[in-house]
């Protein structure tokens, strides 16, 4: 369930951890077993700030692409979700449609009353986003989906849990683009030929006719050149065409490993989130690395 859920995941259990570490600081009354609590609190908004601040200048760095004219590699890009039917899913506890999803299925404990969770699952289908330039395809599977619409509803002894993000909204994405067929297909002529003469040759009535200039019933080798000739020019031109085609647009998890991120928000509003979350942890950093001098001074 880490897949998609790692930014999610990162800053609930940053907060968490803040206050259950000042929970614990407040109800310690000797001074030097603050020393283990405050340290927890150094670490823990050490790695938080990192976390990111890295999501912050990847998204700075980095500016937004029109899909049409986009670089091959690790782009940005910000476009419309596609309202076509055939390109939606639906979410399988509420049946929304919806271009991407992720559930929780909780029930209650007996024992202690508590929420406890049954069940979970993330969809790993493609879907489209547009702009003006252009379609592209993103494949979400090991991204970090940003800011999904959460929705939370109970059935029974059950607690439902969705996040979903839905056809016709704004996506961002930060990823490795690559575009399929077109001005960017892999074409070998030599493999092509090759193919072309080994379907002729299953016609040889057809082969003889076009090409057995002197009529003996025969291809010699000046006449099997004519005929590599001609399947040269003929696979020639249709390698001119398939790269006149538009090709296939796709935006998926970068092969090395860098940021991978999927949000309904916009670059500017997510960067923002991010860059407050970063101060946020800087202060606490700052403030358990004096109190750790403190505590040890004392």
């Amino acid at each position: 369930m880490w897949n998609g859920s790692r930014g999610y995941y990162i800053e609930t259990i940053a907060s968490a951890s803040y206050l259950g570490i000042i929970v614990f600081a407040t109800n310690t009354y000797q001074q030097g077993s603050l020393f283990i609590p405050v340290a927890l609190m150094a670490t823990v908004s050490l790695f938080a700030w990192m976390f990111t601040i890295k999501r912050v200048r990847a998204i700075a760095d980095i500016a937004t692409s029109r899909i049409g004219s986009a670089a091959q590699g690790y782009v940005e890009l910000f476009g419309r979700a596609s309202v076509n039917p055939d390109n939606l899913i639906r979410s399988p506890l509420s049946g929304i449609p919806c271009v991407w999803f992720r559930y929780f299925v909780y029930s209650k404990d007996n024992s202690d009353r508590e929420w406890r969770e049954v069940s979970h699952g993330v969809s790993e289908s493609t879907f489209e986003i547009s702009d003006s330039t252009g379609k592209c395809q993103v494949d979400p599977d090991f991204a970090e989906i940003v800011s999904p619409e959460r929705r939370v509803s109970y059935q029974g002894e059950y607690k439902h849990v969705e996040d979903l993000l839905f056809a016709g909204s704004d996506i961002y994405v930060l990823g490795e683009f690559s575009t399929v067929g077109g001005a960017n297909s892999v074409l070998s002529v030599k493999e092509d030929v090759g193919e072309l003469l080994a379907e002729w040759k299953k016609d040889l009535i057809q082969l003889k006719k076009r090409f057995d200039l002197n009529g003996d019933g025969q291809i010699d080798l000046k006449e099997w050149e004519l005929a590599r000739r001609a399947a040269t020019r003929e696979v020639e031109l249709l390698h001119r065409e398939i790269r006149k085609e538009s090709g296939l647009h796709i935006i998926r998890a970068p092969r090395d490993r860098r940021l991978f991120l999927i949000s309904n928000m916009s670059p500017h509003k997510l960067r923002q989130r991010y860059q407050w979350w970063s101060y946020f942890h800087l202060a606490v950093l700052a403030l358990s690395a004096g109190a750790f001098f403190w505590v040890k001074s004392s």
